[in-house]
């Protein structure tokens, strides 16, 4: 499960990395310049947080829930410790220049740097895109590209305001919040997409945080979904972040 739940933040990653080689110096549309402006003013500030999730994966064969341990240093690092019923069955600490995690049932671990993965995917991986998803940001900076702002009864919608990459890209943001309510990569060629959809927000010491995340991802035509859940988030704890790979477990191998 956890190999394969890897796998779908990694079309992510690749549709990110694949959709930003062309960008330009400022936001052309003044409307659009305002509420991009109000979606970074709003993003959460804090220096950890904890939490208890729910992680259920679906593929077209089964699915299976989770609970999960979930701490973050911001910009910093990501730890998660998996469980069924108690039992621990997977551990991982996710930094900006290192993954490192191992599954206790097969006794295997893997640890090593962005490049080794990247090479392996064939894609940069990148630390911070991952925290804005799961922090309800953004996945691309908005900043860093021209977009056209739409208004609708459900939010504004941006778009680039020139598709000449391989990716096409819409965001759509919450009128009163700023925050993300979905997020959609696509590849036509490829026929590869990736929908991130937040159908619920919660509030934590005045801030907005996501209560629910749900990714939906098809890669030639085969769907999987990853559905998370926040429950007791807390800010600002002095957190510890244990991580160490048990003795006799094999790695795996990336060539």
């Amino acid at each position: 499960m956890y190999k394969k739940a890897f796998t779908i933040l990694s079309i992510c990653l690749i549709l990110v990395s694949c959709g930003s080689k062309n960008k330009v110096s400022k936001i052309e549309d003044k409307a659009a310049s305002k509420v991009i402006a109000a979606h970074y003013s709003n993003a959460p500030q804090f220096k950890t947080m904890s939490s208890r999730l729910k992680l259920r994966y679906t593929d077209e064969e089964k699915s299976q829930s989770v609970g999960v341990s979930f701490r973050m240093q911001k910009d910093s690092a990501i730890w998660i410790s998996a469980q069924i019923l108690g039992i621990p069955l997977a551990k991982a600490l996710i930094t900006k220049d290192r993954v490192s995690y191992y599954e206790k049932i097969s006794k295997t671990y893997f640890d090593g740097d962005y490049a080794l993965l990247s090479k392996w995917l064939g894609t940069p991986l990148d630390f911070e895109k991952l925290q804005n998803l799961l922090l309800g940001q953004t996945i691309y900076d908005l900043r860093e590209e021209s977009y056209k702002l739409t208004e609708s009864t459900r939010g504004y919608e941006l778009v680039p305001t020139k598709e000449l990459e391989a990716v096409k890209k819409m965001f759509l943001l919450d009128a009163k919040s700023f925050k993300a309510i979905a997020q959609q990569l696509s590849q036509e060629r490829e026929n590869r997409n990736v929908t991130v959809t937040y159908p619920s927000y919660q509030k934590v010491e005045n801030q907005s945080f996501p209560e629910d995340i749900k990714i939906i991802a098809n890669d030639s035509g085969k769907g999987t979904q990853i559905e998370i859940s926040f429950k007791s988030v807390t800010l600002n704890e002095n957190l510890s972040f244990p991580f160490d790979i048990p003795s006799g477990y094999d790695e795996i191998e990336i060539e």
